[in-house]
């Protein structure tokens, strides 16, 4: 039995209009509201731990009044893009054109081109705070006065805040291309928008204006401060947010605020009253944090042992189980709660959770080798010229993803060969040195095969050339100021809480098939009566709504 199934009132929608938009009558369900939170980073197994612990905290509640699938994975890559987009849209990146939060793309143009026929294409495709007008301000550039306390203020059209001068240029229309328009298919924000529903959104970076959806217009109320912006003057020795736990639960605090206001039935800096949102939610940064620094606020980060939190990620955990408790008494204070329903999960994990297996190396070795080598074998081009870097754009966390300048199959067999025989040292997690093989890769995909992996077409001008899976533990690094990362295919960056809790779900319900975390966005649909095939992703994936058992 499916959602639709369990929870659909009787004489459920049709699938048989084709539109984009909300296909069809809404039909009449419990739910009015979904909000939606991502615990970035926090694995499944770190929910059991906590809810063991703590049978009476916040999270065990949830979790006992709603159905729990203990088998979810997100995204691969697992990043906080592709694993952002997939709970909003119901497909992977292979759909969306959505790798990583900083990608490239063979067909556009780089940043600043004008001359737009004699430019040569291909971009980076960067959606960090990079993007923002002042990438060191909280409010990215906005000029609020009294930052961070004013921070509330903040716009909630935050594509305003994006400096075009930053952004790929489109060659069709020689004009700087925002992030939503980047996105190939659309949102369940943009689906609730076009049945008359209000949405919400917080985030970390003005640049995810990109879950708006192709239209632009999918989220009327965005918040968006800046993680990577500089801290307050609180925390002297944390360059941002992210740099200092006790920063990053102070900045989490405010998109915890601006939904709080929101379940009011406010914007998010509460000056206008506007309605409970249809659908809204935020992330949760503080237990990445946890996990990824060495030590903070006195406390050991990351694990004591495989899978069992170290006191610093204990901390974060409290904290965030004191939020999800704040969000869901504000519901019934506003007595929401028959009619909202939570989904709890993650954009991804965090790998390792086991701090024996670590081994941090440096990728920027490896690549300038493969670039020497490269010009090594083959001096000069076709034409004469001296031949350039084979690798266009690197991304290493704990995978590597390579774009390639020569997208030819034999520089692909090229990368792969080189990679896979080179050997090293890098670091364990007491900073002694530790070799590596491989380059600490199990395997590569490459060329048409690395298409294939993301369920690409060959040649699609987004996907990597080279996928470099990374033997568990390996997180590409080239300090000892990280113990813990994303972005790669190790189970500790798949495996994700799930949760779907409240007024349509049934409570203790426990689901182990194994589920991903795309499903979300039909799900949602369903959930407020919408058809879940409106979403273009779902079509295309033959994306389900979630399993009640």
């Amino acid at each position: 039995m499916t959602l639709t199934q369990a929870y659909a009132a009787p004489g459920g929608g049709s699938h048989e209009d084709s539109r984009d938009g909300a296909r069809g009558a809404r039909r009449h369900t419990a739910t009015q509201h979904v909000l939606l939170v991502s615990v970035d980073g926090l694995h499944q197994s770190d929910l059991a731990w906590y809810t063991a612990g703590h049978p009476q905290s916040a999270l065990a509640r949830l979790v006992g009044s709603g159905v729990q699938y203990t088998a979810a994975r997100t995204t691969t890559p697992s990043d906080s893009f592709p694993g952002m987009i997939a709970q909003v849209t119901g497909g992977g990146p292979g759909t969306t054109g959505v790798y990583y939060d900083d990608s490239y793309d063979a067909s556009l143009l780089p940043a600043g081109t004008t001359d737009c026929k004699a430019a040569k294409p291909g971009a980076e495709v960067d959606l960090t705070e990079n993007l923002d007008r002042n990438p060191a301000a909280l409010d990215a550039g906005q000029g609020l006065a009294g930052l961070p306390g004013s921070i509330l203020a903040m716009t909630g059209r935050p594509a305003a805040l994006l400096d075009p001068a930053k952004l790929p240029v489109d060659p069709k229309t020689c004009k700087p291309l925002a992030p939503h328009a980047y996105l190939r298919v659309n949102t369940v924000f943009e689906v609730a928008r076009q049945a008359g529903l209000r949405t919400a959104w917080s985030d970390k970076h003005a640049a995810y204006d990109i879950l708006n959806g192709p239209s632009g217009e999918g989220i009327q109320d965005l918040f968006t401060p800046e993680i990577n912006s500089k801290a307050a003057p609180d925390f002297p020795a944390a360059s941002d947010w992210t740099k200092d736990n006790l920063a990053t639960q102070q900045y989490d605090g405010y998109k915890v605020k601006a939904v709080l206001n929101q379940i009011d039935g406010y914007d998010h800096g509460r000056t206008r009253r506007t309605g409970t949102p249809a659908v809204f939610g935020l992330n949760l940064q503080s237990v990445s944090t946890a996990q990824k620094l060495p030590k903070s606020n006195g406390l050991q980060g990351g694990y004591a042992a495989k899978g069992v939190p170290g006191p610093l990620l204990a901390k974060s955990l409290d904290f965030v189980n004191d939020q999800i408790g704040a969000l869901t008494a504000e519901i019934r204070a506003q007595h929401l709660e028959g009619s909202t329903t939570v989904i709890l999960s993650a954009k991804h994990g965090q790998s390792p959770a086991d701090p024996a297996a670590l081994t941090r190396i440096s990728a920027d070795p490896l690549v300038a080798g493969l670039n020497a080598a490269w010009k090594k074998a083959r001096p000069t081009t076709a034409d004469g010229s001296a031949t350039g870097d084979l690798v266009a754009h690197t991304v290493a966390d704990d995978g590597l993803l390579l774009w390639l300048n020569d997208r030819s199959a034999a520089a692909a067999r090229f990368a792969e060969e080189y990679l896979l025989a080179q050997n090293g040292a890098g670091t364990d997690i007491d900073g002694k040195s530790k070799a590596f093989t491989a380059s600490g890769l199990t395997g590569v995909h490459a060329g048409a095969e690395a298409a294939r992996y993301y369920g690409a077409e060959t040649g699609d001008a987004r996907v990597p050339d080279l996928v470099g899976i990374a033997r568990y533990g390996v997180v590409y690094t080239g300090g000892t100021g990280k113990i813990a990362e994303h972005g790669g295919s190790a189970a500790d960056d798949l495996d994700v809480p799930l949760i779907v809790s409240g007024a349509s779900a049934p409570h203790g319900v426990r689901v182990s098939a194994p589920v991903q975390t795309k499903q979300i966005a039909p799900t949602i649909l369903n959930l407020l009566g919408l058809d879940p095939r409106s979403l273009q992703a779902v079509r295309q994936e033959h994306t389900r709504v979630l399993p009640v058992r």
